[in-house]
């Protein structure tokens, strides 16, 4: 058994006991409060390097460390000089913590703490914001990572903070985590991947509740909170008032407005999808995809479920449109030199591609893959859709979203995360920065609901001519922090983060328009809100909408603005003046009451985590767990550069920690057509119809002769078969509609074609075949 955790070869005890995580929820936004208790049970000074992952948009506003009786609350500082400040301390004997956020990637952060006292307890604290992301069942999805997997970094790039990351097999700390849920609108439920105590009301309106994870939580998956509110997509704008004592007419110091929109389109103009596009679909193929998609019982192999996707997303796409599917990994390969038109054979072809798929390309190198794409030209009226599916498991995660904003006027990007530990900094930040959706497939989820519901998206009517116009009082005026919005769909959430400058005596009412078009159509959506502040709300907002402008700054400065100084000048000052983190800067706490002689080399340790699989990996040298620094009198440590120095033991913040799970071997490899809805999807031609035969007929239990026999006279034997998969579809299908509507949209549209004589009887005499009762009007012929 492998013993793992902040050890020695002479395994010796792990400094990290416990974690408990409080987290407030108000509405969509959740603020929280993570305490990790430390144990130095060594006989010398011990120095730690701990690294977790964060949800991608969070914003970091606290960072405290308390030892015995006293609190040491960290402040907010330039990042190089918050680094000599501890390398200072440390040698010196004082304790210090420092908390950074990786530059490669900003869902993965590196807290260092150094000096711990033999037989020290230290609590480490540390908050952060973050939006909730709504889901297609209408719920707000909390995540708390779990996991943090390594990420493949190309040769000859600098990982930095990524490549700190490493893996174990088991974790031996403990979880708390209480839930505290607050909203305007009445909690319906709330529900979630782990088990949970029951959900508590703290009143009768059902408006605030709160709920505690069960005991005995094993570290193997992430902890998600799916939340249901009664009308949770109605517009809303809260707005927060600014600090009296922060410098005048700075973001903290006037009140900022957050806007929530919720988009509804016109009816008669959602009623049919595009029948056009170029669809591209990027496939991971790496090694990480021969894993199960998680650890219980029933898992499916990675890429076995991939190929049952794109099974489902080519028989769902339209005839004429064009499509191409590529695999990547330490390369990429393509099925089709270039996209090609999508027909019988061209999906023939591509379907016994698909089959043969495997997850056997090594590495996850998925910047080569898309530079290739965009240098494809786009056709004419077929706007490019790319759907990319990945364990996220990269180490250059801004090159490569920086990649995809540069080509965001010539495609949308869906992005799918497979599995745990999914960087989200790279799934939701391709989504966004290619004006797309995003969507993550972890636990016992199935890949191909969420996969179709993107596509529902991409087959939407394209929204442009989008513009914000506000009105408000004489005498106010409003500075918009959030990037313009790019993208809008059906029912999902956008957000605006605004300052508000000024002061008026007339009214306290001001409102948001946002105006767009859609199919050529104008669309006008206003909401009204109070300009009067909310009540306790903590600077939430403020810290949200810093983070959100420290975003654009921190694109901005990549892409080689005007004056990337300058832009980096105003980065660290909104970031000290928010007190939240960026990759410039840095939470420096310093005991400064502590200071004592170290005798004897300053141990370093590393706690590796546990991630997933990692077969074909070419990952830095991470096997050198135990080093030793010289002590502080003969220390020499290189400013210029952090990186250099040895790597120490990686202690991983427990939430972020799981078993290995089992490789997929030839056993374990499932029939691509095991499931009866696959093996129908199967045998739809692309057109939309299905053939009279015998394979047909086992899937509705049948021999072909009884099918035969049943078929009306005046009705073609492919209409016949295709009238009983639809009636099969909706008569025994019909909970996992959302995988085969578009399936379904193109068979009843094929049937309209065909000029059908007594529709009416024939679905009859099939519902009497098949045993349902399902309505001639449920069909959409």
């Amino acid at each position: 058994m492998t013993t793992c955790g902040l050890v020695t070869k002479e395994k010796q005890p792990v400094p990290l006991k416990s974690i408990r995580v409080e987290v407030q929820v108000k509405s969509h936004v959740a603020t929280v409060t993570s305490t990790l208790q430390y144990v130095n049970e060594e006989e010398r000074h011990l120095e730690a390097l701990f690294v977790f992952p964060l949800p991608a948009d969070a914003a970091v506003c606290h960072f405290s460390a308390k030892i015995g009786d006293q609190e040491i609350v960290a402040e907010v500082q330039d990042r190089q000089t918050a680094r000599d400040q501890y390398d200072d301390a440390v040698s010196s004997g004082q304790q210090a913590f420092l908390l950074e956020e990786s530059k490669e990637s900003s869902d993965v952060f590196s807290l260092s703490i150094g000096c711990l006292s033999p037989g020290q307890n230290a609590d480490i604290t540390i908050t952060y914001i973050t939006e909730l992301s709504v889901q297609a069942d209408h719920s707000l999805r909390f995540c708390l990572p779990a996991v943090l997997n390594p990420r493949y970094t190309p040769a000859g790039s600098d990982a930095g903070i990524v490549s700190e990351i490493s893996s174990c097999d088991s974790v031996p700390y403990t979880l708390t985590l209480s839930v505290h849920v607050s909203s305007p609108n009445p909690i319906s439920k709330l529900e979630s991947n782990c088990t949970l105590d029951p959900l508590v009301f703290l009143n009768s309106d059902h408006t605030q509740a709160t709920v505690n994870l069960s005991s005995g939580h094993k570290f193997d998956k992430d902890v998600e909170l799916f939340l249901y509110y009664q009308n949770t997509h109605q517009p809303t704008a809260i707005v927060e008032a600014g600090v009296t004592t922060a410098k005048p007419g700075s973001l903290m110091s006037d009140p900022v407005v957050m806007i929530s929109l919720y988009p509804e389109f016109p009816k008669e103009v959602m009623s049919s999808l595009a029948t056009r596009g170029e669809f591209v679909f990027v496939i991971d193929r790496s090694g990480s995809m021969g894993c199960m998609m998680h650890n219980g019982e029933g898992a499916q192999i990675r890429i076995e479920s991939a190929k049952e996707t794109l099974l489902l997303l080519l028989k769902s796409l339209p005839m004429g449109c064009y499509f191409n599917i590529y695999g990547f990994g330490s390369h990429f390969e393509s099925f089709f030199p270039q996209s090609v038109v999508y027909n019988q054979d061209t999906m023939d072809q591509a379907l016994k591609k698909v089959n043969e798929m495997t997850a056997n390309m090594g590495g996850t190198e998925i910047l080569q893959p898309l530079k290739h794409i965009y240098s494809q030209p786009c056709y004419p009226e077929h706007p490019r859709q790319l759907f990319v599916f990945t364990d996220g498991e990269v180490g250059n995660t801004k090159v490569v979203l920086d990649l995809v904003k540069l080509h965001a006027k010539s495609h949308r990007c869906f992005s799918f995360g497979i599995g745990e530990g999914a960087s989200t900094a790279l799934i939701t930040g391709m989504a966004k920065e290619g004006s797309g959706h995003a969507q993550f497939i972890t636990g016992t989820d199935r890949m191909q609901p969420k996969v179709m519901e993107s596509l529902r998206f991409a087959l939407q009517p394209a929204v442009n001519k989008i513009s914000v116009q506000w009105k408000v009082p004489d005498g106010i005026t409003v500075n918009t922090l959030s990037p313009p919005i790019n993208v809008l769909f059906q029912g999902q959430r956008s957000l605006i983060y605004a300052q508000l400058k000024g002061q008026s005596s007339e009214s306290s009412e001001g409102s948001v328009i946002v105006q767009y078009n859609l199919k050529d159509q104008p669309v006008t959506n206003q909401l009204h809100f109070c300009l009067k502040p909310t009540e306790d709300t903590g600077l939430s907002i403020h810290r949200l909408a810093a983070r959100s402008l420290i975003r654009c700054l921190e694109q901005e400065e990549r892409t080689g603005g005007v004056d990337v100084e300058d832009i980096k000048r105003r980065m660290v000052e909104i970031s000290v003046e928010a007190g939240v983190s960026s990759v410039h800067t840095a939470f420096i706490a310093i005991n400064k009451h502590n200071r004592e002689a170290v005798k004897g080399p300053l141990i370093q340790r590393r706690v590796p985590t546990q991630g997933m699989c990692m077969p074909n990996r070419s990952m830095r040298n991470m096997d050198d767990y135990d080093c030793y620094r010289r002590s502080a009198p003969n220390r020499s440590r290189d400013r210029t550069n952090r990186n250099c120095r040895k790597p120490m033991m990686n202690c991983y913040m427990p939430m972020m920690n799981m078993p290995m799970p089992m490789m997929a071997n030839a056993c374990a490899k499932s029939d691509l057509h095991d499931d009866p809805l696959l093996q129908l999807i199967s045998l739809q031609k692309a057109s939309g119809c299905w053939e009279l035969n015998d394979a047909l007929a086992r899937v509705f239990g049948k021999t072909e002769d009884e099918l035969t026999n049943q078929k009306p006279a005046q009705v073609d034997g492919s209409v016949w078969a295709t009238l009983l998969s639809l009636i099969w579809l909706y008569g025994y299908k019909i909970q996992q509609q959302i995988e085969w509507q578009f399936v379904a949209m193109k068979a009843a549209s094929w049937i309209g074609s065909q000029n059908v004589v007594s529709l009416s009887q024939c679905v009859c005499d099939g519902n009497h075949l098949l045993g349902c009762q399902v309505k001639e009007e449920t069909l959409g012929i």
